[in-house]
């Protein structure tokens, strides 16, 4: 890379150190380079001059060229002002206004001079007018030349320094006419040839200042390669050298406890898609490669007895198992489960976590450091230094964004090879973020419902629509049904018109004396919490109102009825995982979400899509084109959010597969970064890690 690229951004015209101070504070902007690679957000075509008489009041932003006619000044009360200037194209008239900036607009304007005005058309007393448009000496551009004109997001600190994008587009100008040598490369011939990718110079300069749509569509598609094509060759580099450096357990037969299981305990008749992943993690284990396999699976679809029937297959040949959960309540449930298929079956299984204290905790550590217990169910406090297993071959871990590589590879100290890993999550990913979030694993999908399920009916109310609800609530808990009814918040938020669930307790109270109620949320002791749980698990109490806190580790087969208050403040990921909670029997589900009149589009959209489709897969990638990637349920919140500059994962899935096709050639033909031909690669992928992005969270 060019010595200018690494300069530093104080030294380029118009920045000097205080806006160097800003740029790097709000943008991480601190050398020439970094200014390249900030990419404007969207583009306004620059090269059509429209007549004042062409003009309509719903146009978007345009320009016209015309005379100043004259310039008007209006007091506004103390110390405003209002500039009024009136211009011609002898087409019509328009007025020019500024409410802000009047010292700016006295400045550029003078009586009788020729501008080019850029900004919005409005009409106003039945004139067009355009509120704080951008002027331009018409003597002094050349129209030809201003093709799509670029714009850069800004903050408030810097537009408050007069870093406008305007400003922002002329430091990039400014800055290109000073690196007067081209770019260097940073994909080889072979692979800029073989996709027909412009060269990276001509790129960053076009993404900056397009002179037409396709130019501008071939710089996207350069730029936004070269990104996920990095990505994806960290991944799978990374997944390459784990499989040469890590031999795994073998396990060459399938023995006692797993036949005794399915032919004695298997609780009804696996689907095809449980048959699929089973063969698929068979396969993997007596290979003689560590197995490290994603599970993908909605709520329901049967990943714990896949799980469990893994673990069998690796006590069969000798081994130890252990399934790690993000929660408490999730991993007793684990147990519990776990406790009920094996009935019958002489298998050691054993809590691991906090509330384990004392004399039982010392008994499961020495049972584990023994080898006498066989499957362990517990939380991260399972991969603490002090738990010590004599031969463990197998873990599963449950909700994979909620525990990172680095937790995962402390396993691996856990027995001399490293385990077999399988990791399961109930939150289905999109095809293209699977890819980069989980790139490193193997991926499986239960896509099918276990026999007898009925999808769940989800019904759209509002909130004026109480009654009605009411009414259905009570019928179903007449048929013998339970009911969940969740609130986004505990206490009243004085920022958020949302219903509090205190309050909204004391009211389910008197609408329903002739029923007995639960109330669960995440600022309650653990042991009160369970005891308001197990009193609505035993049917004891018919309604459970509750927060999110039962996303996740609640199984109540007889609830047949999940209420959702204030349904536009959730995303679609957590509807999905709260309707989950429900549809668990044989009995017909329904889900209500509930909402007040007042819904922006995206949210209309949201509700409208929960009310369509039950399957998971849809609702992600739904999930993800309206929200992006980084503020995706468990992305953002667990450190994955993606520093990608320009590309997009949800919109840009094609690049993603082309990028992981060309990556995975590169791996699979060099897989110890030695061949001539790829040099530049591996340096350039040297070269990326030691910059700020992200790439151990990527991987």
């Amino acid at each position: 890379m060019y010595d200018i690229l690494q300069q530093d951004i104080k030294f380029l015209p118009g920045v000097g150190p205080r806006r160097k101070d800003i740029l790097s504070k709000e943008l991480d902007i601190n050398t020439f380079g970094d200014l390249l690679e900030y990419y404007p957000y969207k583009y306004v075509d620059r090269s059509k001059v429209y007549r004042i008489g062409e003009l309509a009041g719903d146009m978007p932003f345009v320009q016209i060229k015309g005379h100043v006619l004259g310039i008007e000044e209006f007091e506004m009360g103390p110390r405003r002002k209002r500039i009024v200037a009136h211009i011609s194209d002898r087409t019509g008239v328009a007025d020019l206004v500024w409410f802000r900036a009047t010292q700016y607009a006295q400045h550029k304007l003078k009586a009788g001079l020729e501008y080019i005005v850029f900004g919005k058309p409005t009409v106003y007393n039945g004139r067009y007018q355009f509120a704080h448009p951008e002027l331009e000496l018409a003597s002094e551009v050349e129209l030809s030349e201003m093709g799509m004109q670029p714009y850069y997001i800004t903050t408030e600190k810097m537009k408050n320094a007069g870093l406008t994008s305007r400003t922002i587009e002329k430091l990039t100008k400014n800055m290109l006419e000073r690196i007067n040598k081209p770019l260097p490369e940073t994909l080889p011939p072979f692979i800029a040839n073989r996709l027909r990718l412009v060269s990276r110079d001509k790129a960053c300069r076009s993404i900056h200042y397009p002179k037409s749509l396709d130019e501008l569509q071939h710089a996207q598609l350069r730029l936004k390669f070269e990104e996920l094509f990095y990505v994806q060759l960290n991944i799978l580099r990374y997944a390459s050298d784990q499989r040469r450096k890590f031999r795994g357990y073998i396990f060459k037969h399938v023995g006692d406890n797993f036949n005794r299981f399915y032919h004695d305990n298997l609780p009804f008749e696996l689907t095809n898609a449980q048959k699929r992943v089973i063969r698929e993690i068979r396969i993997d284990t007596r290979s003689g490669r560590q197995m490290n396999r994603l599970l993908q699976g909605d709520v329901g679809s049967g990943k714990t007895l896949v799980a469990l029937m893994t673990m069998l297959i690796a006590l069969d040949n000798g081994y130890q198992a252990c399934i790690m959960a993000p929660t408490e309540i999730l991993a007793e449930q684990h147990l519990n489960t776990i406790l009920e298929f094996l009935n019958g079956m002489d298998i050691r299984v054993e809590l691991l976590t906090g509330m384990v204290k004392g004399k039982r905790r010392q008994q499961v550590l020495d049972g584990l450091a023994d080898g006498s217990v066989q499957i362990l169910v517990g939380t991260h406090a399972v991969i603490e230094d002090w738990v010590q297993f004599r031969n463990l071959g197998m873990v599963v871990i449950d909700e994979q964004h909620r525990f990172g590589v680095a937790q995962r590879a402390k396993l691996w100290s856990k027995s001399q090879n490293p385990p077999h890993v399988l990791v399961m999550t109930a939150t289905p990913i999109p095809r293209t973020l699977a890819m980069t979030i989980y790139g490193d694993l193997d991926v499986s999908v239960i896509d099918e419902l276990p026999p007898g399920r009925k999808p769940v009916v989800t019904i759209h109310k509002y909130d004026n629509q109480t009654t009605s609800l009411y009414n259905g609530i009570r019928q179903q808990i007449r048929q013998g049904r339970q009911v969940y009814i969740v609130f986004p918040l505990i206490k009243e938020s004085e920022k958020m018109d949302l219903q509090n669930l205190e309050e909204g307790f004391a009211t389910l109270l008197e609408v329903f004396p002739e029923f007995k109620l639960s109330k669960v949320h995440g600022r309650m002791k653990a042991k009160e919490k369970e005891e308001e749980m197990k009193r609505f698990v035993s049917g004891e109490t018919q309604i459970l109102v509750a927060t999110t806190v039962i996303e996740v580790g609640v199984n109540v087969p007889n609830a047949s009825v999940m209420v959702i208050l204030d349904a536009q403040r959730f995303g679609l990921s957590q509807l999905h995982q709260l309707r989950g909670r429900v549809g668990r029997g044989a009995d017909q589900s329904f889900c209500i979400l509930v909402t007040s009149h007042s819904l922006t589009e995206v949210t209309r959209k949201r509700i409208d899509i929960m009310c369509d489709t039950n399957d998971g897969f849809r609702i992600a990638e739904a999930d993800l084109k309206l929200r992006g990637p980084g503020d995706l349920e468990g992305t953002q919140q667990s450190g994955m959010a993606f520093d990608l500059k320009i590309a997009d994962i949800a919109r840009d899935g094609q690049i993603v597969q082309m990028a992981r096709d060309e990556a995975q050639m590169i791996v699979d033909g060099d897989p110890l970064c030695q061949k001539e031909e790829n040099m530049m690669l591996w340096n350039r992928l040297r070269e990326l890690r030691k910059t700020n992005i992200n790439w151990a969270a990527i991987s």
